[in-house]
């Protein structure tokens, strides 16, 4: 039972992901994964490891008693652990209904909104600063490979293939270089030593989501049929493949440092009035100096400021990035060069470099100078001049 322990405090320590004193929510759905997180985030409190815990179980209201059992389950387990709950109860299916949105990413948005809430919440009530407050999720070395598996067939950029980062924002994932299996033998092991664990209606030492065998959906597909091949080709798979995902992940830090460097050095954010250094969301020069820089750094950059513009959650299309980059041509840029992109952004160039501009500012910009240009042709020239 120690080694799942123990791999949790390597992990904590390698990554720096939590304080030993701050507050600490854990998202605990009921699943094996989740489960063994409970149990190890209270030995982790005990031991002073961590500060204070509580539980957050996000009940989605989509298979009927089933969930009504997990919360059930989830209750039990806090009680055992005497470990504060909060209890969030979304439907999911009317709100993914309403907003035309996929069920999956509807979820995954709504639990981590109730996440960050009861984090400020308990932050309050426990007194402690939500600055150095984390939310720990359950995901495993599994579900890393699954990502690295389903990313290889969708197609993703050289970073995706990081799969799943150790910290993002307050939310940490203590476990991931954890497998499943181990986690469930670490269940299975506190069972048979006679510490206390809670059970099911039916016995289980967790919950199990029936949906998690259903193949037409894609982790599940992945799950099942993609990487349980791979493990018979190579039984050392887990291992194998988080350490090739971590070298990526320092080479992407790496890449992703000196690209915010580029994007510092040679942009510069722009207002409606051509002024600089306001609202971020009214778009951003790149200067023409941008233009000699590597391509794989431009286009990390690029990607960087859309999205600073666009915002964390907005999903910044390739095709957006590539029609910034092709304002310049032979490391300068082009003149004359103008496109949109999505959000109705406006793409132009010339010399002073490439800009991009919500299109009604790009539109009034034009509209502008040509009212200028109109009033210069209109203006009585001086014998001199006309001579």
């Amino acid at each position: 039972m120690t080694d799942v322990l123990e791999k949790a405090r390597e992990t904590i320590k390698a990554h720096n992901l939590v304080a030993d004193d701050a507050a600490v929510l854990l998202m605990v759905s009921g699943g094996s994964d989740s489960t063994a997180l409970a149990y190890l985030g209270a030995a982790l409190r005990e031991a002073g490891d961590i500060g204070p815990v509580a539980m957050l179980h996000v009940n989605h209201q989509l298979r009927g008693e089933e969930a009504d059992g997990d919360e059930r389950f989830v209750s039990s387990l806090a009680e055992l652990l005497h470990i504060p709950l909060f209890i969030c109860s979304i439907d999911i299916a009317a709100e993914a209904a309403r907003s035309h949105e996929n069920v999956e990413a509807v979820a995954r948005r709504e639990r981590y909104l109730a996440a960050n809430e009861a984090l400020r919440s308990m932050c309050q009530h426990e007194g402690c600063p939500l600055s150095e407050a984390r939310i720990f999720t359950a995901h495993t070395a599994d579900d890393r490979i699954e990502n690295f598996y389903m990313r290889s067939i969708v197609g993703t950029g050289p970073g995706g293939f990081r799969s799943m980062r150790y910290e993002n924002g307050p939310v940490v994932r203590p476990l991931l270089d954890a497998t499943r299996d181990e986690l469930r033998a670490f269940l299975a092991a506190r069972e048979a030593a006679g510490e206390p664990c809670v059970c099911d209606e039916a016995g289980n030492l967790w919950r199990e989501d029936a949906t998690n065998a259903h193949t037409d959906r894609f982790r599940a597909y992945v799950r099942h049929k993609v990487v349980p091949p791979c493990k018979e080709w190579n039984e050392a798979l887990p291992e194998v493949l988080v350490r090739s995902m971590n070298l990526i992940a320092d080479e992407d830090d790496m890449l992703e440092a000196m690209a915010g460097e580029l994007a510092q050095c040679d942009s510069e954010w722009v207002a409606a009035d051509d002024t600089f250094g306001l609202d971020r969301s009214e778009g951003f020069r790149l200067r023409p100096a941008f233009g000699a820089a590597a391509r794989p750094l431009q286009r990390r950059a690029v990607l960087q400021l859309l999205q600073a513009m666009l915002g964390p959650d907005a999903r910044v299309e390739t095709s957006s990035v590539e029609a910034v980059l092709d304002g310049f041509a032979e490391g300068k840029p082009r003149g004359g060069y103008v496109t949109n992109i999505q959000h109705d952004l406006a793409v132009s160039a010339n010399k002073q470099g490439v800009l991009v501009e919500p299109m009604a500012y790009f539109r009034a910009r034009r509209k502008r100078d040509r009212e200028k240009a109109g009033e210069r042709a209109a203006a009585p020239q001086s014998p001199e001049a006309a001579s």
